[in-house]
């Protein structure tokens, strides 16, 4: 019996009995089961043994040494050849752990930055080719880094060989969408189902006149919704994602997950069908490529979002995006005020313990800012005055501002809009470079440092934003080109800046105090055993709204991590916390029963 044999021995019975509940077709399933035979030996003996290594220790994405990136590969390097020349950089900056934006055959222009795919087994002739993917990840392997790809498992571009064929009025094909004769259905549908972005795909249906029919397409027009009660589309995007996994990858981001399923009189997110297929897709990479763990796009509030996890004995994604939390803390930023941010990380710290986020304060999206409403207006804040408050905050608008991005998709109707910067500009640094002015350069870096250190010392793991680790300032540029200057995410879309990173080791430069000042904070994650995947993680309260405390501990030793999210002096207290503490940033000794922090300060304290 080889491995692929004794894994599937294992989960045979679950993965049978929920594919047959979900399809009842055992010719199908048969195919499956042949085509996971089929992928595993395609795999390579480098990957097998990792494979082998990660069932040994399943929970090797929960130490203290991961540090993610995210970044576009053409903004960064060219393409993946270009990349893998750019390794030692990010193997000098501590990443274990790239996120790559999507990089499959996409149609060109009209692709949703890599989201609407053409090929799922085909890298874009534009960034490299699939030998050029298999020796990104080979390198990165012998680096001891995790290349992490979007699945968008959800949609296919228009342009895709399923869609071709559909036009063309071959049933089987056709089969594979959403597709209805008449807009009866769809119009139904429609009244339950709330619009993703009302604003690029008014309602979730489009008319397809070639193909005289009605077709699902929840994103853009030019994304059509794949028809999951069809088990060969099953079939067919799990054979995708497994050749993804011969190639190397080894984190497979699960876009759009909630949305897999579709019933009439529902809201179409969240249906019990979309947990029976993760669950399967689970077991799938667990019988081929245990070696492959999955992270899904899961953008809910903290309370919806436990359910994608599955349980402790029936897991569905190992990692989920925390992203509700990003949003508040730039809320809490601007506003000073923690007591939203504090409520939120309560509710996170609540789920239960194989329940694992990555936290990040800035990615290749915009800033929604979908908080708490119901909270807030028990703290006093008006939702709709304090979204306004935001974006015209971080736009620069507000008086007294130091922040400097821009407005995306504002919606005049409902006075709605989402903000787009990079993390330097939104912190002050920009402004502060641009008025000459030292003092507000030097307070821009400490909010940004502050703003990562909090970020760090949340449970899970953190991921930078590729640039964020020099200070990379927006870029408007894009402002006279006449195909991006409609989206206005591009402002933080930009090359990255190769003449900035060499400044990281020059004294006294932004770059250097922004490098530095994150290179300490990933050094403490790596080396302090409170980051450990036994640490539990908490907050206290500081008697003071301006500061949040989160408290790490295991056995041993109990590590209070505290941050002024204010730009004035804060008197902090915390109960119970008796004793001598070293501040690891500082070197000093501290008493965390009472202490003054500066503005922006953050404190790392260690009582062992």
């Amino acid at each position: 019996m080889n491995e692929f044999e004794r894994r599937l021995a294992q989960r045979k019975d679950e993965l049978e009995w929920l594919y047959m509940e979900l399809y009842n077709n055992r010719d199908r399933l048969n195919e499956l089961e042949a085509s996971m035979a089929d992928l595993y030996e395609e795999r390579s003996t480098s990957l097998r043994r990792l494979d082998e290594r990660r069932e040994r220790h399943p929970d090797w994405f929960r130490s203290g040494g991961m540090l993610g990136v995210t970044m576009y590969t053409q903004l960064f390097a060219g393409n993946l050849r270009g990349l893998e020349n750019r390794l030692d950089y990010l193997q000098e900056q501590g990443i274990t752990y790239l996120h790559l934006m999507p990089l499959l055959k996409m149609p060109h222009p009209d692709n949703d930055g890599g989201y609407a795919v053409e090929d799922f087994n085909q890298v874009d002739p534009a960034l490299g080719t699939n030998e050029d993917l298999s020796r990104l990840t080979a390198a990165m392997r012998a680096r001891n880094m995790s290349l992490c790809l979007d699945f968008v498992i959800n949609h296919t571009a228009d342009t895709h060989e399923w869609a071709m064929r559909a036009k063309a009025g071959e049933g089987e094909y056709t089969s594979r969408y959403i597709c209805f004769d008449t807009p009866d259905i769809p119009r139904e549908m429609e009244r339950t189902i709330p619009d993703v972005f009302p604003e690029t795909a008014p309602g979730s249906f489009i008319y397809q006149e070639q193909m005289g029919k009605y077709v699902c397409s929840s994103f853009h027009p030019y994304q059509w919704d794949l028809n999951y009660r069809n088990p060969v589309v099953f079939n067919e995007m799990t054979a995708s994602m497994l050749r993804l996994a011969n190639l190397g990858v080894e984190v497979l981001r699960i876009d759009a997950v909630p949305y897999l399923w579709k019933e009439i009189g529902t809201s179409c997110r969240n249906l019990p069908q979309v947990h029976t297929i993760m669950r399967m897709i689970r077991l799938i990479t667990e019988i081929v490529c245990p070696g492959v763990i999955l992270k899904g796009e899961v953008v809910m509030a903290p309370w919806e979002l436990a359910p994608y996890f599955g349980t402790a004995e029936k897991p569905e994604c190992h990692l989920l995006y925390n992203a509700s939390t990003m949003a508040t803390q730039w809320s809490a930023l601007a506003s000073t005020d923690i007591r939203q941010l504090k409520q939120q990380l309560d509710d996170l710290h609540s789920l239960p313990g194989h329940c694992c986020f990555v936290n990040y304060l800035r990615c290749h999206d915009d800033i929604g800012w979908g908080l708490n409403e119901a909270y807030g207006q028990s703290i006093g804040m008006d939702p709709l005055a304090h979204k306004k408050y935001l974006y015209e905050f971080y736009e620069g608008s507000f008086p007294g501002s130091f922040a400097r991005g821009e407005r995306y998709n504002y919606n005049p109707y409902t006075q709605d809009a989402r903000t787009c910067g990079t993390t330097a500009s939104l912190c002050g640094i920009e402004k502060g470079l641009y008025e000459e002015d030292a003092c507000q350069v030097s307070m821009g870096i400490q909010r940004d440092l502050m703003m990562h250190g909090a970020m760090m010392c949340m449970g899970g793991f953190p991921m930078l934003s590729s640039g964020d680790e020099i200070g990379q300032l927006n870029g408007y540029g894009y402002h006279n080109d006449p195909v991006l200057r409609e989206d206005s995410r591009n402002l933080h879309r930009t090359p990255f800046q190769w003449k900035n990173a060499a400044l990281r080791t020059q004294e006294g430069t932004v770059q250097r105090q922004i490098w530095d000042g994150l290179r300490q904070l990933e050094h403490l994650r790596l080396t302090q055993p409170c980051f450990g995947p036994q640490a539990s993680v908490s907050t206290w309260d500081t008697h003071n709204f301006h500061v949040l405390a989160l408290v790490r501990r295991t056995e041993k030793e109990t590590l209070v991590c505290l941050f002024n999210f204010s730009g004035s002096h804060q008197m902090v207290s915390l109960d119970a916390m008796e004793g001598d503490f070293t501040d690891l940033i500082s070197g000093e000794g501290r008493t965390c029963e009472r202490m003054l922090m500066e503005p922006y300060q953050y404190c790392l304290c260690l009582r062992q």
